[in-house]
């Protein structure tokens, strides 16, 4: 029965029978067998369809909240059982929003050296889609802003908190200054991540409560990009402190400089999904966060 909700949780995230059937490893046939089996023993159909995918039917999207819940179960119920004879052990998938990827860095060197058995997969997503990859049990857990905008039902745990810097070339006549407020920057040619990237929309309303209205000439969704684009000359970026310090170490040219006003200052840390309770490994996960961010504030 497991197997099959997790076919019919497929289905309903990709919302096309072949791709859901690529993302399991199945073939489609195989699939298709699955869903209408489920369907048989639960007595209800689940999904319409006629050639292609047609969306889920009332008892589906109602199926589909069960189906989340105890796959999520059944997930816990085989790590305790796992790590009750061997240790903690098995695959983390974290996804981590681009300005955040350093500290998921430092975050799974700290639970590794603690339990060597866990293997992380690390993956740059918008903090929207963290949330919504949770949801669809795709991640266990992620790094993302917890005090900006709406998260929904989630355990959090601090990580650190993002103060905003501005990166430039060293032949700028920014660079001069030992530091630089928000209106400083009008006029200049900027690079800045995404507008579906919460960063972004942060820092855009830093720029209005100044009176600013950046017109960013290049725009990404990999702080690295921004970074070579004022590397390059003639552009600048704001990046948070840490991923500044990171991107900019060991290059010459680039310059890093606090920003002064606004008072911008957000939460980053773990998100997992709200249950009692949590697998063994993202209970500590959770400790692990917790206690990397009182060593860090």
């Amino acid at each position: 029965m497991i197997n099959k909700l997790e076919m019919f949780i497929a289905v309903a995230r990709e919302g096309h029978f072949g791709r859901a059937a690529e993302s399991l490893g199945l073939t489609q046939p195989t699939l298709s067998t699955g869903i209408k089996q489920l369907e048989e023993s639960l007595g209800v159909q689940l999904i319409f369809r006629g050639s292609r995918f047609g969306g889920l039917t009332p008892e589906g999207q109602r199926a589909l909240v069960w189906a989340r819940q105890l796959v999520s179960d059944a997930r816990t119920f085989r790590q305790e059982m796992r790590t009750a004879r061997h240790g903690l052990s098995g695959i983390v998938r974290l996804a981590v929003i681009p300005t955040a990827l350093t500290w998921a860095a430092r975050l799974s060197a700290e639970f590794s050296a603690a339990h060597p058995n866990v293997r992380f997969t690390i993956l740059s997503r918008t903090s929207a889609e963290i949330l919504k990859m949770l949801d669809n049990l795709e991640i266990d857990a992620g790094l993302s802003y917890l005090d900006n905008e709406p998260l929904g039902r989630v355990t959090t745990a601090p990580l650190y908190r993002e103060r905003y810097t501005l990166v430039t070339h060293r032949e700028s006549d920014l660079a001069l200054q030992d530091k630089v407020e928000w209106a400083d920057l009008a006029g200049e040619r900027i690079c800045l991540l995404t507008p579906d990237m919460q960063n972004r929309r942060i820092i855009n309303e830093a720029f209005m409560e100044a009176g600013v209205t950046p017109e960013a000439q290049v725009e990404s969704n990999s702080t690295v990009v921004l970074a070579a684009h004022v590397e390059a000359g003639g552009w600048i970026t704001v990046l948070p402190h840490d991923m500044a310090q990171f991107l900019c170490a060991g290059k010459a040219d680039l310059v890093i400089r606090p920003i002064e006003g606004g008072g911008l200052d957000h939460a980053v840390g773990l998100v997992a999904p709200f249950r009692e309770p949590h697998t063994p490994v993202i209970e500590a996960l959770l400790k692990t966060t917790g206690a990397l961010g009182r060593e860090t504030a």
